[in-house]
């Protein structure tokens, strides 16, 4: 299943969907663990490579905007 995203909170409900919440006062630490979990759920073949690299695309965009 491909969802198409195109915001942080659509990654946030990508992982939602396996039951993951993440949330740090410090947003470059969640940013930081959403890009683990990703991880972790591509390498199982949970999410589709499509899917992966668009939510790290996302993520990476949303960390340069707040160094």
């Amino acid at each position: 299943m491909v969802i198409d995203m195109q915001t942080f909170y659509d990654v946030q409900q990508l992982l939602k969907k396996f039951g993951l919440i993440i949330y740090f006062k410090d947003e470059l630490n969640t940013i930081e663990m959403m890009n683990q979990e990703l991880k972790d759920l591509h390498r199982s073949g949970l999410i589709s490579n499509e899917e992966f690299m668009q939510a790290r695309l996302i993520l990476n965009q949303r960390k340069m905007g707040k160094l």
